[in-house]
C-alpha cells in the first residue's frame, strides 16, 4: 500500500510495462495509481470495461481516444475523464520524458451516485 501518490515511482522507460498499485478495493470500488512513461495501448487494442472509470491525471500529459470520438483528447495536470461502462477506450500516448501518473477510480456500473 503506498502512503504517498508520488513515492516509488519506476525509472522512465518507455519499454517497460506500466506500474499498477491498488490503492483501495470495496465492493463496487477500485482506485489504482497507474505511472506510465511512453507507454500506448497496443495497435488495435480497446479497453472495454464492464465497469465505469473516472481518472484524473496528477502529472504529466497523455491522449485518450473514446471510440465514438473522432480526435483522442490530450490530458495535463489535473484533466479528469469519466469513461462510461463499455465505452471502448484506448491510450494514444503518453509522456515519455516525465512520468504520467493516473488515479483511476474504478465503479460498479449499477451504482448510483450524486453531486452536491
Amino acid at each position: 500500500m503506498l502512503d504517498n501518490l508520488f513515492s516509488a515511482l519506476p525509472a522512465l522507460n518507455p519499454q517497460a510495462d506500466e506500474q499498477f498499485d491498488d490503492l483501495l478495493r470495496r465492493p463496487g470500488l477500485r482506485i489504482e495509481r497507474i505511472v506510465s512513461s511512453g507507454q500506448a495501448s497496443a495497435p488495435g487494442f480497446w479497453y472495454d470495461q464492464a465497469e465505469g472509470e473516472w481518472i484524473v491525471l496528477l502529472a504529466g500529459s497523455a491522449d485518450v481516444r473514446l471510440e465514438h470520438e473522432a480526435q483522442a483528447r490530450r490530458l495535463a495536470a489535473g484533466d479528469c475523464l469519466d469513461i462510461a461502462p463499455h465505452c471502448r477506450h484506448r491510450v494514444e500516448w503518453t509522456a515519455a520524458d516525465e512520468p504520467t501518473i493516473w488515479l483511476a477510480v474504478f465503479y460498479d456500473a449499477g451504482a448510483t451516485t450524486t453531486r452536491d
